[in-house]
């Protein structure tokens, strides 16, 4: 007997078994106990309402079954138990009276039954009834909706005929009693269990390798897969505690229920830069689900390219674009086909590289049919929103630059992909060079070569450094700093790879470059009409119009297309996104017909004394009718911006003195280099000098703040490519901000040594803040040389470690301008105490220091306590989030007693109790200089209170004291209202989420103002 409290104890065991199959077995639960008479016709109506998400369904049925008593509890415990096993095992054959007079209630009474017989006949059914008048045409297409599998279009029409009393109920039983008794599961269950075993051959096949150049090395996914770190991407002002860090995932918790931004949807987003392994991740989930260990909650699992399907001219259908685009069924199309739409929840489709889709994002043309064509475009952006395929799963990657707001709406989750951390590089190179000493060679290397350990956080950069590895290593040659530097070292790679062993020169000198010219050009035409024309899967025909022959083709940049549908053609592709823009960049360098004016396309400057309305206008509104089809302007104007941005860091790193004088020996004019390489020094000066002039006017009495404009750190990057010193000088001549704001904005090791390249030459101070980006230690490294401009470093949520914050330290000691340090939300630990201590010790101007929510003992307080007493200067010390506990509160207090200078201190959430609290309260007795002390998130209780209410009777500074949920009752209030009458100082005491009721409360409120309840 199953009574209502065990049902509602069970609930959630109950949720989770409606929820564990699919739409047909919660409907078949409906089936039965509409058959028992448990649900009313009422009820089930409301119950089976299509769009719903099924877990609200469930939880209304627990409802509606509870109301119902104990009888009907056990009902239902039973119709799950019996859909269970009827999903395991055919359902005995039914009999009934086909010449009843009550044909409704037989239709209700033996519904599981008739369900299950009329299942696999209802088309014909439908077409009979509609013949012999007992439905209308309008009511037959109702019931074919293409959304309807069999079952539920069978349910429909047993719904209909309920309803109906013209002889539709009579006519089914009669019909239906001589229809042959199912006794074997319907035959798509063979079906689809032949298409997953030929989908999971398809995908292994397509997952198993990491194809390099020419097909001449092929790296086993399985043996070098090296994890990234992927977080949960939270924003400002987003829901959770603004003191966490954001959540750091394994690839098996991809679909995990942290970070959901709407329950309701079905696509999990993954943001990252170009580089960052966006397209190897999605490789290894399909690699994983193929041989079967892991993602095994899906029985299917569809991988598609977004650069593939825009070329896709054709109008596609839900069936098309997975049987044509991905796996072809050899058997019973249809019946596997009904089986995906009967089971949406055990299908996973991913879309990888949304960023080089050509189609901007819209959810204006809803279309909900899997069987009628539409556009390609039309087709995604319905199966992302959940039109098409509702409740399958939907995994996205893109740069995040690409993604708009209306997407994100139709998001479930997002995560951001960081690239590799530095045990991340450690593993990945130690896998992919297992020779003895090569690895541990290749390592020092980087750790002795910040610049380019930085750029390895990118998996693209240490394939790159893997590639070269004998170049860098045997050779003896310097290690690339730039990004360019690191892509000419490939290219040097790639071309010794093409030449004759007895012919190919040591270096990439003039003459290898000169006699690869050809080629290089052909590629760079490629490059720039793809980015052009949105296009980054090249045909035969396509290949031809740009001149690449077999020979260009040989060099290697160029690859067979990834994840091609069965018996198609094999078109190519570049290596990588990244490569396509850097071969464009060496055709717009080198190309004897490109005028140097075309870079103001590329880095979207209008000329020098235009016309205002050229200078207000965006370029193409203005340049647009002046630019030929098919002309270098044209094909820049009309490119995606962040493949433009590469692009043109690229061409401002191939054009620096470092490697003009390469290209020069290429060239057949020298002028024209010249001349673009001025164009382009022209260029990045004026647009920062735009950025820098639009920059509002500083609120009176504060410091002129600059919030980054979308495009300044590729525009820092491009200066940083060209490594002109001078340049960089005149860029930010005149910039006069107190403060510079780079948070979110994908700010890496990369990206710290270009802001720290032109930084540095600020005239005046600068507070810097980089939260919430990838610094890291490395990052830490590579911005040393601009601590000496930075009044204030702001560095939250970036991974820094002790090493990191220890390297800091040892520079800020020299650096007088620095007065304020923020890193909290990072990997800080007790191994960072010794050298802050000194940093307070020596530095006389230090104002603010701001650890929170580390990992930070007693020990690390205690030695922490011995840098304060030297101090005579700080002013806010925050440490919440920390595990100081009674001993580290202890150790701190005693060293703040006679702090002179000492405003703020923040120990929120640090297990402190009665006993660090009675040695903050004698700190609160003999410090007359601290204003605000946060306490909240503690175990304070009663007897801590008491302490500090004594402490605040012989107080005169303290203005804020807060007190929030800390276990404290009105007894420990009460000791508060009396230091309260002694203390005229103090304006607020924070005592909200203790243990006081509402009379005591307000009561409390009343009798003293300041008390905050």
């Amino acid at each position: 007997m199953c009574t209502q409290e065990a049902f509602q104890a069970q609930r959630s065991q109950l949720v989770g078994l409606l929820l564990s199959g699919s739409l047909e077995g919660f409907e078949s639960v409906l089936d039965w106990l509409l058959s028992r008479d448990v649900l009313s016709w009422e009820d089930y109506e409301g119950l089976s309402l299509l769009g719903q998400p099924l877990s609200h369904l469930a939880r209304r049925l627990l409802d509606t079954v509870w109301k119902k008593g104990a009888w009907g509890c056990e009902q239902l415990v039973a119709a799950v138990q019996e859909a269970r096993a009827d999903s395991q095992a055919p359902t005995p054959g039914a009999h009934w009276d086909p010449h009843t007079p009550h044909p409704a209630q037989a239709l209700r009474r033996h519904r599981p039954a008739i369900v299950r017989r009329l299942h696999c006949c209802v088309e014909g059914v439908l077409d009979l009834a509609r013949a012999q008048g007992f439905i209308s045409p309008y009511e037959c297409d109702e019931i074919r909706l293409p959304v309807l599998t069999s079952s539920q279009r069978a349910r429909r029409l047993l719904d209909l005929a309920t309803v109906k009393a013209n002889g539709l109920a009579a006519f089914l039983l009669r019909h239906l009693e001589g229809l042959p008794v199912p006794t074997a599961l319907p035959v798509e269950d063979a079906a689809w269990e032949k298409f997953v075993s030929k989908l999971r051959t398809t995908v292994s096949a397509q997952s198993r390798f990491l194809s390099t150049y020419d097909g001449a090395e092929r790296l086993c996914l399985e043996e070098i897969y090296t994890e990234n770190v992927l977080e949960v991407r939270t924003e400002v002002g987003a829901a959770g505690s603004p003191q966490t860090c954001p959540a750091t995932l394994g690839l098996e918790e991809l679909f995990s229920t942290r970070g959901h931004l709407n329950e309701d949807a079905d696509t999990v987003l993954v943001v990252g830069e170009a580089g960052s392994g966006k397209s190897t991740l999605l490789q290894q989930l399909h690699r994983l689900w193929a041989v079967g260990t892991g993602f095994q909650e899906f029985l299917f699992v569809f991988p598609f390219s977004c650069r593939q399907l825009q070329c896709v001219a054709k109008p596609l259908s839900v069936r098309t674009l997975l049987f044509e685009h991905c796996c072809w069924p050899d058997v019973g199309q249809q019946d596997v086909f009904q089986f995906l739409l009967e089971h949406p929840d055990r299908v996973l489709l991913t879309f990888d590289g949304f960023d080089e889709f050509r189609f901007r994002f819209t959810d204006r043309e809803r279309h909900c049919s899997p069987t009628q064509p539409t556009s390609v475009q039309n087709l995604l952006f319905n199966l992302l929103q959940g039109n098409l395929l509702k409740d399958a799963r939907k995994v996205l990657t893109s740069r995040p630059d690409a993604v708009s707001a209306s997407l994100r709406r139709y998001v479930r989750a997002e995560l951001s992909l960081k690239g590799f951390s530095e045990a991340g590089i450690e593993l990945y190179l130690r896998k992919r060079h297992r020779e003895p000493g090569v690895a541990d060679r290749l390592l020092g290397l980087l750790k002795a070569t910040s610049a380019l350990h930085g750029l390895c956080r990118l998996p693209v950069f240490s394939w790159m450094v893997s590639q070269c590895h004998q170049e860098l290593l045997l050779q003896g040659e310097g290690s690339p700093k730039t990004t360019t530097g690191m892509y000419l070292l490939i290219l040097r790679h790639f071309l010794l790879h093409a030449a004759p062993p007895d012919s190919a020169p040591h270096g990439l000198g003039p003459g290898l470059l000169r006699g690869g010219l050809p080629t290089l050009l052909h590629l760079g035409r490629l490059a720039l009409w793809g980015l052009g024309t949105c296009c980054y899967v090249f045909s035969a025909q396509q290949l031809r119009a740009a001149h690449v022959d077999r020979e260009d083709i040989s060099l290697g940049f160029l690859v067979r297309a990834k994840g091609l549908a069965p018996g198609s053609t094999a078109p190519l592709e570049f290596l990588h996104i990244t490569f396509q823009c850097f071969f464009a960049a060496f055709y717009l360098v080198l190309s004897a017909d490109m005028p140097p004016s075309a870079l103001r396309h590329l880095f979207n400057c209008p000329q020098p004394g235009s016309s205002l309305l050229v200078r207000l206008l965006p370029t193409r509104c203005v340049l647009g009718s002046r630019c030929k089809e098919g002309s270098v302007e044209a094909l820049l104007r009309e490119a995606e911006p962040h493949n433009l941005q590469i692009t043109a860091a690229f061409l401002a790193g191939l054009l620096s003195r470092e490697h003009r004088g390469l290209l020069a020996e290429c060239q057949a004019s020298e002028k024209a280099l010249l001349r673009r390489q001025a164009c382009a020094r022209w260029c990045l000066a004026r647009s920062l000098h735009k950025h820098f002039h639009s920059i509002p006017a500083a609120v009176p009495g504060e410091a002129k703040s600059m919030h980054a404009m979308p495009g300044f750190v590729w525009l820092v990057r491009s200066l940083y490519e060209m490594q002109e010193e001078r340049l960089a000088r005149e860029a930010v001549r005149g910039l006069n901000v107190g403060h510079l704001k780079l948070t979110f904005c994908n700010v890496g090791p990369a990206e710290c040594a270009a802001l720290a390249f032109v930084l540095r030459h600020l005239r005046w101070p600068v507070a810097l803040q980089l939260d919430h980006n990838s610094v890291g230690d490395i990052g830490v490294e590579q911005l040393l040389p601009c601590l000496s401009v930075c009044k204030a470093l702001y560095l939250r949520d970036n991974n820094i470690s002790d090493r990191g914050l220890c390297k800091l330290i040892e520079h800020a000691l020299h650096c007088e301008q620095l007065q304020k340090l923020a890193l909290f939300n990072n990997d800080l630990t007790d191994g960072c105490a010794h050298s802050v201590a000194r940093l307070l010790e020596r530095r006389r101007n230090f104002l603010a220091l701001r650890l929170g929510n580390n990992h930070i003992t007693a020990a690390g307080a205690r030695v922490l306590a011995q840098g304060l007493r030297a101090n005579a200067s700080l002013q806010f010390l925050g440490f919440w989030g920390n595990k100081v506990g009674d001993q580290g509160a202890q150790a701190l207090a005693e060293a703040l007693g006679d702090h002179q200078s000492l405003r703020w201190l923040s120990l929120v959430g640090n297990d402190i109790g009665s006993v660090g609290a009675q040695a903050l309260a004698l700190m609160l007795e003999k410090n007359m200089a601290l204003e605000e002390l946060c306490l909240e998130e503690n175990r304070l209780q009663d007897e801590g209170v008491c302490s500090l209410a004594e402490g605040l009777k012989r107080n005169s500074s303290l203005k804020v004291l807060k007190l929030s949920n800390n276990h404290v009752t009105s007894a420990g209030a009460e000791a508060l209202l009396q230091a309260l009458g002694k203390n005229d100082t103090i304006l607020e005491v924070w005592l909200r989420g203790n243990a006081l009721s509402p009379e005591e409360a307000e009561q409390l409120s009343r009798r003293d103002p300041r008390l905050l309840l």
